[in-house]
């Protein structure tokens, strides 16, 4: 008795194309990674904009932007300045001792302050205090997210990007070149006074060896990047929490995701705005 041909049913169908998008996944995971990246950092950049347009929108809420300012800015005043001192430390250590051997160790001051100004002092910044503001507004707005308290502003007819974004991201452009100027004073400050007690170099000799190289093209520089930086924390910060799903556990997720995206992406911004400087300031 002859039997016709089998057909497969919908489920054994949709199970076999499912196990075989695993294993493609599996096989080419770095187009899966790279698609998923890019469609975050078109995600995160559109974020932005919005935010920073739809900030200057009336009416203007000067009292949320004033209360992240003091709340992203001036609790982060203790780990700027504890990291800036410790990293002038170092620095003018290390160069007080590699420049001795060429016996221009009067010269240490040019180097550290031009290092610190235009590289250690922004980038330390974004990385440290960056990564505590940026993981707090992940883990604040994840929190609204998985609660539906977004949901809920969005009912009452107001705009999550313009109440919640905006203020934070605005916040972090402000707060980031400010606490880099002061990691740049409490950095070249410390590198003075050790360089003083262990090469003998008098303070005077240390400042006006600086003078002579440091310019403000110098100073601005990298005040122009830690508004960069600012901006880039802010955003990813916002965005990841934004976009937190399954409960606390991720706003866990969110959070850590947060200070490596947004660590990795101030390193690659250094890298361009770097070479963007050297061209235009030189």
């Amino acid at each position: 008795m002859s039997t016709g041909p089998t057909v497969s049913r919908p489920d054994e169908r949709e199970s076999i194309a499912g196990l075989v998008g695993e294993q493609l996944e599996q096989l080419l995971p770095f187009r899966h990674r790279a698609r998923n990246a890019l469609d975050a950092l078109g995600g995160c950049f559109l974020l932005a904009a919005r935010a920073l347009a739809r900030g200057f929108r009336p009416p203007v809420d000067l009292g949320a932007l004033l209360y992240q300012v003091e709340s992203l800015g001036v609790r982060s005043l203790s780990i700027a300045s504890f990291t800036a001192v410790f990293a002038g430390l170092v620095i003018c250590l290390q160069f007080g001792f590699f420049l001795g051997r060429f016996g221009v160790g009067h010269t240490v001051g040019k180097v550290a302050v031009l290092t610190i100004f235009r590289e250690l002092g922004p980038v330390l910044t974004a990385l440290t205090v960056g990564s505590r503001i940026g993981s707090g507004i992940a883990a604040e707005l994840g929190s609204m997210n998985v609660t539906e308290q977004l949901d809920a502003i969005r009912a009452l007819g107001a705009d999550p990007v313009k109440k919640l974004v905006s203020p934070r991201i605005w916040a972090c452009i402000i707060v980031l070149p400010l606490l880099t100027v002061l990691a740049d004073v409490a950095g070249m400050v410390a590198g003075a006074g050790v360089v003083n007690f262990e090469y003998h170099i008098p303070l005077v000799q240390f400042y006006e060896s600086a003078l002579d190289t440091v310019n403000l093209k110098d100073f601005f520089s990298g005040v122009g990047k830690a508004v960069v930086f600012g901006a880039i924390v802010g955003a990813v910060g916002c965005y990841q929490g934004f976009q937190v799903r399954g409960g606390t556990e991720g706003v866990g997720r969110a959070t850590t995701e947060t200070v490596a995206v947004a660590s990795v992406a101030v390193l690659v911004a250094d890298f361009f705005l770097t070479k963007l400087l050297l061209l235009v300031l030189t």
